[in-house]
């Protein structure tokens, strides 16, 4: 097994931070990572619950995309938090990684356009019909996607009520706290996007109304669980599954300005660059807790896991970082990190589309490690 070492590290990412109600011991956050583990009903299962557990030192796990609703369905094996059954299934999961000595959020995250009837049994519903230009995955392999369903109103009301059903599932299901999806080209995205977002009534058009819905879903979910509870992810500028905002630099600073009305705990930053206008100007927008999540290079993720990345957030005003691809590859990434120990090599092939423990749970601790040298 190829490993790399670090050296020891005093590293500000290791003191302590407070998260709204969450004590967290180190500034270090498990990225939301897709990973299609769950069962085909969206049930968390025995891989979920050893995994999340096998990762508890992180000081603040955020759990991978979840659907609030049977629509919201990206690809095969996603989990859901809609039904008794992925609740239950939740709770085993936080019950491990709280015995752990662990502490979660889960991120609620809507599809939008970025689904599939083969998937879901839905016809996918989106801000306008305006289809994903690109394949996607579906349980009998990759196919075209198809023409969204442009959502009415009833749709959009119906949607926000269910991501507040999701998030007091969440909190009955034992996380202290939820993430609200509003990046990489999912729903929430599609509404802030000039090209997803054809609209004309007062859900589209002007920057007030595109960003509309993400604030009344994070209105909504902090109505349900509090607003202490609830986190909201962004990505400015990025053109993941085929969105472009048109108006970054316009968008961002009235959506941030919204929600300081409404005070969620966080909001987290994907793709932030300490080098780049984007990440200044949304620190400068945003006076609550911001949790960055770094753009990485392969050499980066090989040489110390995005340690000296992170650093520089910090340093530049990140009050979290975010990082997941370590993680993935590391259950005790947050120990390797602090001592300098070696880190696993990566297996990409092993990321996503597949279904079982191999690439998941089976990257040995720093123990079993050593022993295999």
């Amino acid at each position: 097994m190829n490993l790399t070492q670090q050296t020891p590290t005093a590293s500000p990412l290791f003191a302590p931070a407070r998260l709204g109600g969450l004590e967290l011991p180190s500034r270090l956050v498990m990225a939301p990572l897709t990973r299609n583990r769950a069962g085909a009903d969206g049930v968390p299962g025995d891989l979920m619950v050893t995994h999340y557990a096998q990762r508890a030192s992180a000081g603040l796990i955020i759990a991978e995309g979840t659907t609030p609703n049977a629509v919201g369905q990206s690809y095969p094996h996603i989990p859901g938090i809609h039904t008794p059954a992925q609740v239950a299934g939740w709770r085993r999961v936080t019950g491990a990684v709280h015995a752990a000595g662990g502490r979660m959020f889960l991120q609620l995250q809507h599809a939008g356009r970025i689904g599939h009837p083969d998937t879901s049994g839905h016809v996918p519903l989106a801000p306008s019909a305006v289809p994903l230009p690109e394949p996607l995955h579906t349980p009998s392999g990759f196919q075209d996607a198809v023409v969204p369903r442009a959502m009415t109103e009833r749709d959009i009301r119906a949607t926000i009520a269910d991501f507040a059903t999701a998030a007091r599932n969440a909190v009955a299901a034992g996380f202290a706290g939820v993430e609200v999806h509003s990046a990489n080209g999912h729903l929430l995205h599609q509404f802030l996007s000039q090209n997803t977002n054809l609209r004309t009534d007062g859900w589209g058009g002007s920057v007030e109304g595109r960003t509309r819905f993400t604030v009344e879903v994070v209105r909504a979910v902090a109505e349900a669980v509090g607003r202490e509870r609830v986190g909201v992810r962004i990505s400015p500028a990025a053109d993941v599954n085929g969105v472009v905002e048109g108006d970054t630099h316009e968008i961002y600073p009235a959506l941030l300005k919204a929600l300081a009305d409404i005070d969620p705990v966080y909001v987290h930053q994907v793709h932030a660059d300490p080098d780049g206008p984007l990440f200044p100007e949304i620190r400068r927008a945003w006076a609550g807790t911001l949790i960055a999540n770094p753009v990485l290079a392969r050499e980066e993720v090989a040489a110390d896991g995005g340690l000296r990345r992170a650093e520089r957030l910090l340093a530049e005003g990140a009050d979290l970082v975010s990082l997941g691809r370590g993680f993935i590859a590391n259950p005790d990434f947050a120990e390797r990190l602090r001592t300098g120990a070696p880190l696993n090599e990566l297996r990409p092939e092993f990321l996503m589309y597949v279904h079982g423990a191999e690439g998941y749970n089976d990257y040995p601790a720093l123990e079993r490690a050593a022993a295999l040298r």
